[in-house]
């Protein structure tokens, strides 16, 4: 098992395939885009199965979830899904995507394994959205949501992120949008992991906030029947149930102590938390020769030097070098 020394243990593992995105979000990267990081460092797609075949079959991980920058961009998607849905045992596979071309894919990656969806949508005006994301492709988010719900990959989420001053108004209209169509909406705190490091507690949205303008248009209640467990989301029961609001207070609520996820970076990295500063070289081991038993020994070794929390609020914090694009979701 990949347990830490505070006693944690690691099942849910999110592995980037690529650090390029589409969008232009200005939370995670400038308006001309990052340095991109070269073919070649990059894993291949059979040192991607390989790696995740590790993970779940000698070191207990029960949860894939496949990331970017935009894993949509990875031409081997399809069949990565497909040969980790044959790894025995079978983990459960999600995606997490800005939703630009699902509309296409979200039957082929249904019927490779995929077992859901979590899809980033921030605003539902289309000046807003071209504001944020620098791109005019708010109609082709909607139709990957729609797709993938056509296609069974639910429960299809909804990750939203309010930005004070640009969307932090379409809190209700999100969250009414979300419960029309079936969707399972979750708000999440605006993180330091922009390019740009400008990112300051002042400007962001807290959870409370977010709670505070929900409250407007619904009656919410947290949600006695499902424990969080090392789920992220507090989950709240909307205007009586049965569905349900989640917010993912990542600064002001963190949730460290039950963290259960470790990441993979596209260029075969091991982070043990998005705010890390260290990281454990798994493909230079690889490429290198490194059995599988000496890789599972690496990764074990870097999941125990995992840290208590992210430490954010400490002076000493330094946000990560690595945007959130280069990390994964």
């Amino acid at each position: 098992m990949l347990v830490d020394t505070f006693g944690r243990t690691a099942t849910d593992l999110r592995v980037s395939l690529t650090d390029r995105c589409n969008l232009r979000c200005s939370y995670c990267m400038p308006p001309e885009g990052l340095d991109w990081l070269p073919k070649p460092e990059l894993l291949t797609d059979d040192e991607v199965v390989r790696l995740v075949g590790l993970a779940v079959q000698k070191l207990g991980v029960t949860e894939v979830r496949y990331t970017g920058g935009e894993p949509l961009l990875r031409r081997g998607l399809s069949d990565i899904v497909r040969r980790t849905a044959e790894l025995a045992p079978r983990p459960r596979i999600s995606l997490t995507t800005n939703g630009i071309g699902l509309d296409r894919l979200a039957g082929p990656l249904a019927e490779a394994g995929l077992d859901r969806v979590n899809v980033s949508l921030d605003t539902l005006d289309r000046d807003t959205f071209k504001r944020l994301a620098h791109r005019d492709r708010l109609d082709d988010v909607l139709a990957g949501l729609e797709a993938a719900r056509a296609a069974g990959l639910e429960p299809v989420k909804i990750n939203a992120v309010l930005m004070r001053g640009v969307n932090d108004h379409e809190a209700v209209p999100l969250l009414r949008f979300a419960l029309d169509h079936g969707y399972r909406l979750r708000f999440i705190e605006q993180m330091p992991l922009d390019a740009q490091h400008g990112w300051t507690r002042r400007d962001m949205i807290t959870a409370d906030e977010i709670l505070d303008r929900l409250s407007a248009g619904f009656d919410l209640a947290p949600d006695a029947e499902h424990e969080r467990g090392s789920a992220p989301a507090e989950s709240f029961v909307v205007d009586g149930g049965p569905s349900t609001v989640g917010v993912i207070g990542s600064v002001t609520r963190p949730f460290c102590g039950a963290c259960d996820r470790v990441r993979l970076t596209a260029d075969g990295q091991v982070r043990n938390c998005l705010f890390a500063t260290e990281e454990s070289d798994l493909r230079g081991a690889m490429r290198g020769g490194a059995t599988d038993d000496e890789l599972v020994e690496r990764w074990r070794a870097a999941v125990r030097a995992k840290r208590a929390g992210h430490g954010i609020d400490d002076p000493s914090f330094l946000q990560p070098s690595r945007p959130m694009s280069a990390i994964g979701g």
